[in-house]
């Protein structure tokens, strides 16, 4: 089927019945408040506190940011779907789904890895950190977190265009359009490969970082320190990520086999939801000063209501 006939897309993984859908609906509006909430408390915290301008929380910050991108990309339409009787969707806007959700799953590891570049300096690097994390260095990165993800996800859209469809549905909750493609070409396989490896690269940078910050903590208890409070919590959500990313990988593969369609529906969304609340928390819980700042702008706000009350 040619590109240019195809007008809408189903999605087939949301046939439940209307009364599992309202609950299922209930539950995922709360958790989409919940995930704006934890990531703009986190993003309000950081600009609102100059203490916190430093790459490290801008980062942290870029994370937030990216976790409220991907889930815009998914939960709006999600939810109108629960609501409605058909799953449809137009072709241009699976094009922008596909773009949004896969853009911002690059995003979060490229964005990992430059936290892992950070962590790195700061710890292996004491004496060079504020010398070579400066603000070009961090604009720098910052694009290019955003940049590269973008671009891959743009090209492998404009690869995927081109190719006859074989089916006009998905099997998941969101529009994958790299899936209804009957064939791939031999330029698709090289760019598909190309970009495997280089995010197979920062994969394994991320790994050597970690080994060497280890080797530095392991006579210093000042590094020590800093490992726990620092680099603990994005050692927890790289772990979070890549586990989960892992199984979804897994999922697709094997889906209709011995697996369950519950199972199969929540790990094809699990890199889109779990990120987004677990990272705030982590980071919430585990770096005192984000903590110090969120309670200091919490009491700032209730004078401030109590103010204006009187």
């Amino acid at each position: 089927m040619e590109t240019s006939t195809v007008a809408y897309i189903t999605l087939k993984a949301l046939n439940e019945s209307r009364t599992n859908k309202y609950v299922i609906f209930a539950f995922s509006l709360q958790g989409y408040i919940f995930t704006l909430f934890l990531n703009l408390t986190i993003i309000i915290t950081i600009l609102l506190e100059k203490d916190l301008h430093q790459p490290m929380y801008i980062f942290l910050c870029n994370l937030c940011i990216n976790g409220l991108y991907g889930t815009v990309g998914f939960y709006p339409k999600f939810l109108s779907d629960l609501l409605s009787d058909t799953y449809l969707i137009s072709y241009s806007g699976c094009l922008l789904q596909t773009f949004v959700i896969f853009s911002y799953a690059l995003c979060e590891f490229t964005n990992l890895t430059v936290m892992a570049i950070d962590r790195y300096v700061a710890i292996c690097r004491p004496l060079h950190y504020s010398t070579v994390m400066t603000p070009v260095t961090i604009c720098k990165l910052l694009i290019f977190i955003w940049i590269l993800p973008s671009c891959t996800v743009l090209c492998s859209i404009i690869l995927n265009i081109t190719l006859p469809y074989c089916r006009l549905y998905v099997s998941t909750l969101y529009c994958k359009i790299t899936v209804s493609t009957c064939k791939q070409d031999s330029v698709t396989f090289v760019f598909n490969g190309t970009l495997g490896s280089i995010y197979l690269l920062m994969a394994t940078f991320v790994i050597y970082s970690y080994g060497k910050i280890l080797f530095a903590c392991r006579k210093s208890k000042e590094n020590q320190a800093k490992f726990m409070q620092t680099c603990l919590p994005h050692l927890i959500s790289c772990i979070n990520y890549i586990l989960i990313t892992f199984l979804n990988g897994f999922n697709f593969d094997f889906s209709g086999k011995n697996i369950p369609e519950w199972f199969s529906s929540f790990m094809s969304v699990a890199f889109l939801v779990n990120p987004p609340i677990i990272n705030p928390i982590i980071y919430g819980i585990n770096l005192r000063s984000i903590r110090r700042k969120t309670c200091k702008c919490c009491k700032r706000r209730r004078v401030l209501e109590c103010s204006f009350t009187f």
